[in-house]
């Protein structure tokens, strides 16, 4: 008989303990302690059609020039592909350096293609300049109320900001000068033509006044001038960069979003040697370069590029005039506003009974919407304010937005 092996014992391993999970470092403090901008959450709160939004800063898109622009396109692609389509040099395409340098001769400030470098948009060059510039804990004067992109780039550097109190031609010089003695910063920050979010400008005596100050108590100033070429009114005034006293410690900012079309992020920075030269290894860090393509194209476009500012400011100027005349009906009795002489904006104070945050969502209601002022303030949040954008919509559109605001006000 033949034997039968036993059946073999199956053994069950032990349950092995389930694998512990520790937490993942935490964010930097400079990221945990920045929020994001009121002004992007309020965009994504209004994209309804319905909404009539005068709380972006955003070019009126039907004036782009489409044609023009991808002609300018076509014209890179077709003679120069292998360039376009190319690595490019941190400092910039070379052509459009050349053109833009004989733009800000012509504006009165003599600039070489060396002497600037092309960024991603000028809110990268705010970046670059934190980047070269701020330590942890140093100071930064701003103006009152200042631009909220701005203060987020500060922010993020771990910079202490530091309001100077002005007036309605901004920072006063006097309390600059008090401002530099107590707090020992490193850099003003300011935009003084047709400021965002104010809509101001600071007069030439003013600029003069600032630039002696600077040279005086050693500051660097950073003057950023995204609107400057949007003017309606008046006559063009002087970089504070192009003032005696201020042409070694003046950083100037610029950008084509407001006058070509902001989908292109094209901007600049134009400084002294040794700064431009820091700016540029951290912005190789940072991407490198600006799209080469971009960069071609928009030096293709600087030949048409006054003809088709000329035509912008005709349009923006009516749709200032528009929303200037309807403000008087739309706001509470003893409101007061800015008249801008350019740029993009209003800035409206309301009686101090108004908190014009707490005030946007019945706002809102009557499907229109503005960006209340606090989060453009350092310290005292100035709740009666808000800021109008008025070029994105036409003069009728800006009517019919100014009487659903006053019902939105009313309550």
């Amino acid at each position: 008989m033949t034997a039968v092996e036993p059946a073999p014992t199956l053994v069950t391993p032990a349950a092995e303990p389930a694998a512990s999970r520790a937490p993942v470092p935490q964010l930097a403090a400079r990221a945990r302690s920045v929020g994001g901008s009121p002004v992007r959450d309020i965009l994504a709160v209004t994209a309804r059609p319905e909404v009539i939004n005068f709380a972006g800063g955003l070019p009126a898109p039907e004036l782009f020039d489409r044609d023009g622009i991808a002609a300018a396109f076509e014209h890179v692609l077709a003679h120069a592909p292998a360039q376009a389509l190319q690595y490019s040099t941190t400092e910039g395409e070379p052509t459009l350096r050349a053109g833009l340098a004989a733009r800000v001769t012509d504006r009165g400030l003599p600039t070489t293609p060396g002497d600037l470098l092309i960024t991603t948009g000028s809110q990268q060059a705010l970046s670059l300049l934190a980047t070269a510039l701020i330590e942890p804990g140093d100071t930064v004067l701003v103006e009152n109320p200042c631009y909220l992109a701005a203060l987020q780039v500060f922010g993020l550097a771990g910079a202490r900001v530091v309001a100077v109190p002005g007036d309605a031609d901004g920072v006063d010089p006097a309390a600059l000068e008090e401002a530099i003695r107590r707090e020992h910063p490193k850099l003003l920050y300011l935009v003084p033509t047709f400021q965002n979010p104010t809509g101001r400008t600071m007069p030439a005596p003013r600029r003069a006044a600032i630039a002696e100050v600077a040279a005086r108590r050693g500051l660097w100033i950073v003057e950023d001038d995204p609107y400057g070429e949007l003017r309606y009114d008046g006559e063009h005034l002087p970089w504070i960069a192009s003032l005696p006293g201020a042409e070694d410690r003046t950083v100037l900012l610029g950008s084509f979003s407001k006058v070509m079309a902001p989908g292109l992020r094209l901007g600049w920075l134009r400084g002294p040697g040794e700064l431009r030269r820091a700016c540029t290894v951290a912005k190789q860090a940072a991407d490198l370069h600006t799209p080469t393509l971009n960069q071609l194209a928009a030096a293709r476009y600087l030949d048409v590029l006054d003809a088709h500012v000329k035509r912008v400011r005709s349009v923006y100027g009516a749709r200032r005039d528009a929303m200037l005349a309807g403000l008087p009906a739309a706001l509470p009795a003893g409101s007061r506003w800015s008249r801008p002489a350019g740029g993009m904006f209003l800035w409206v104070r309301l009686p101090e009974s108004y908190d014009t945050l707490a005030l946007l969502p019945r706002v809102v209601e009557q499907n229109v919407a503005y960006v209340p002022g606090a989060p453009f303030h350092v310290g005292e949040p100035g709740r009666s304010t808000l800021r109008l954008c008025f070029v994105t919509q036409t003069p009728d559109e800006i009517g019919e937005g100014l009487r659903r605001l006053a019902r939105g006000l009313a309550g």
